[in-house]
């Protein structure tokens, strides 16, 4: 009998739900490594990550979106997947996609409302399914994990979810984001050809994200005297091309670095590297660049809306994030204080070492237990 983790978002590299699915299993893992199988939707040209080759795993091959809307349409039809999972115990969802089982109890993790609160931000087919799927997802699952109060909020109010059915579990940074030794940090700024002083900021180039206003902020601060280089980490995600035009519009684009592709080991060194870390977001359901930002020693500017101030605590510089005022006043405070950066990343480090996969792990797994009883 086994727990089956689904990793499929870590094996096709998404972003924040990969990172989540591959802590949470490697932690998992380090707590009961006979517990545990991996399940995951695999392409032609992906493998489990790297370190995990051992567990034990189910794996089908599909496209992403056939997938998908096969699983929706099974959970229509009241068809069972049970078969695929031989010898299951438990089959856990790390992101929006719950397999229709009957004999099998099921934990969803819910990480946002995205698609709900904001619709402009979506392609209209994500849109369309997500809004048409959670709802029944829930209903469904066996119990609901969150990543936080926010989003456990959200889920309540437009789903009737019963609150005892969801459990808040806080994310984490992975042990690899810590302060780096400056012979690495040195090493990765030549590498990537990064300036001596920048902003980072980490994510999808995607509307939510609100880049194009951190732009526009940059260019304000710029015709000020003050030039801020910023790199961008982070792939094109969707409705990223208001960003590019207005990147053109501001003549910016000699101050923004895309250093494309960044493995996970190099990107604790980028952080090591930056002078500030910002996270404009006008909404995220935990922001999970900001606890890995604050454990590399950081100072972190970060909008005051959604999960943030519950993840950042007392440590960031927070903003209005559609204020464009404000967003450039921020900047420029912490840009032009040594001290007040100083104080932050004490700050942040003490607010990071708060949050750890093995803490996660464990109220994970006491979920789990509460269903097989």
């Amino acid at each position: 009998m086994a727990i089956y983790i689904d990793v499929s978002s870590a094996v096709h590299g998404k972003a924040g739900l990969g990172r989540y699915s591959e802590s949470l299993a490697r932690a998992l893992l380090r707590r009961d490594p006979e517990r545990f199988a991996l399940f995951y939707n695999r392409g032609p040209h992906t493998w489990p990550p790297e370190g995990l080759e051992w567990v034990p795993a189910r794996t089908l091959r599909a496209g992403y979106k056939p997938w998908r809307m096969a699983v929706w349409m099974a959970h229509l039809s009241r068809v069972s997947f049970d078969r695929m999972l031989p010898g299951a115990e438990l089959f856990h969802a790390t992101e929006h996609l719950l397999l229709p089982l009957r004999g099998i109890p099921t934990v969803l993790t819910v990480h946002d409302m995205i698609f709900k609160l904001f619709p402009e931000h979506q392609k209209r087919l994500n849109f369309w399914y997500l809004n048409a799927a959670m709802p029944l997802y829930c209903r469904r699952a066996s119990a609901i994990i969150t990543v936080s109060e926010w989003s456990k909020r959200d889920i309540v109010a437009h789903y009737k979810v019963d609150p005892a059915k969801i459990t808040v579990i806080h994310e984490a940074a992975s042990p690899e984001f810590t302060l780096a030794p400056d012979r690495l940090v040195q090493d990765a700024r030549s590498h990537y050809g990064l300036p001596q002083r920048f902003l980072i900021h980490v994510g999808t180039i995607e509307p939510r994200k609100n880049l194009t206003r951190l732009v526009e902020a940059l260019a304000r601060l710029r015709a000020e005297g003050l030039a801020i280089p910023l790199v961008a980490v982070g792939g094109k995600g969707w409705l990223y091309e208001d960003f590019f035009r207005k990147l053109d519009e501001l003549g910016m684009a000699d101050l923004v670095h895309f250093p494309g592709y960044v493995p996970a080991r190099d990107l604790p060194l980028l952080y090591n590297a930056a002078t500030v870390a910002i996270l404009p977001s006008v909404y995220e359901g935990f922001g999970l660049p900001l606890l890995e930002a604050m454990a590399c020693g950081a100072p972190v500017l970060s909008s005051d809306t959604s999960s943030l101030t519950e993840i950042g605590g007392d440590a960031p510089l927070y903003f209005d994030p559609y204020d464009l005022d404000a967003m450039a006043e921020a900047i420029r405070t912490v840009w032009s204080d040594s001290a007040l950066q100083a104080d932050m990343r004490r700050r942040g480090l003490r607010q990071a070492a708060r949050f750890s996969w093995d803490l996660a792990a464990a109220e994970t797994c006491a979920v789990y237990d509460s269903l097989l009883r």
